[in-house]
């Protein structure tokens, strides 16, 4: 009998027209105020905000003038070695001795600069145009270090003038004493194949390790100095490493490039 007069009672009002009509719970208005609230600010922070991003490039210490590559001028077999690695040299400096079909013949610097590879050996048969030795272009020991980073050509575009850089060196331990502190002094306009980072760093290596993934662009970071520290250059530690860096050490670099609205990542 209970069911039946709760039947008969919803036949006599069918659509409950005397009831009040609830549209929302106070919880439901709650949570569509706080979407309201986050769209709003997610939309100002789009137009308004900025959004920093870094790309990672390998790098090398350099001189700014970079290397060249000595060869010897005619084919013979070395007699002498009048130099050795880490070496500065003036111009013309006698490096090798080679006895040719037409006498001997020396092998001398074509500018001023320290030797970082010595190929040849007292003994050594060489052609014509063999590579014999690697020279640095520095006169001077007081001569400042830079970075040469091979950054990827797609995001050359995108790097600022004096744009901060951090360079985790290869033969610095970076968990004790950070990373090296740069800003960026130059971006070249065309990229590099391997042959002329090869001319450039007088490394062969280098050249196709740097190239392996495309022609990358060549991004010059000046070093910042520091009289506080062993080497002489700003670290991301109060002291950074005891010792001095040397030229043609391998490096990782990270650049700061310019800030983007979050906005340009939806536009055309």
């Amino acid at each position: 009998m209970q069911f039946r007069q709760q039947a008969l009672t919803k036949l006599q009002s069918p659509e409950a027209l005397d009831l009040p009509v609830r549209f929302a719970r106070p919880q439901g208005w709650l949570v569509l105020s706080v979407t309201m609230v986050v769209m709003a600010a997610a939309s100002v922070w789009a137009v308004t905000g900025s959004v920093t991003s870094t790309v990672s490039a390998p790098a090398v210490l350099t001189h700014g003038e970079g290397s060249y590559i000595l060869q010897s001028p005619a084919a013979g077999q070395v007699t002498a070695v009048l130099a050795k690695e880490g070496e500065r040299l003036p111009a013309g400096s006698p490096v090798l001795k080679v006895r040719t079909a037409d006498g001997e013949t020396v092998v001398r610097t074509v500018a001023a600069g320290r030797i970082t590879t010595l190929a040849a050996t007292i003994g050594q048969i060489i052609a014509t145009g063999a590579n014999v030795a690697a020279m640095e272009k520095v006169a001077r020991a007081d001569d400042p270090l830079y970075a040469t980073v091979y950054v990827p050509a797609e995001n050359a575009a995108s790097v600022p003038a004096d744009a901060a850089v951090d360079l985790t060196v290869q033969t610095v331990p970076s968990q004790r004493y950070g990373v090296l502190r740069g800003h960026v002094k130059s971006v070249d306009r065309t990229a590099r194949s391997a042959q002329q980072i090869s001319a450039f760093l007088g490394d062969s290596q280098l050249g196709e390790q740097f190239t392996e993934e495309g022609r990358p662009v060549a991004v010059l970071v000046r070093l910042d100095r520091s009289s506080a520290t062993e080497s002489g250059y700003r670290w991301s530690s109060a002291d950074g490493p005891p010792y001095a860096l040397t030229s043609m050490t391998v490096a990782t670099a990270s650049i700061r490039l310019a800030d983007q609205r979050p906005l340009d990542w939806l536009l055309p």
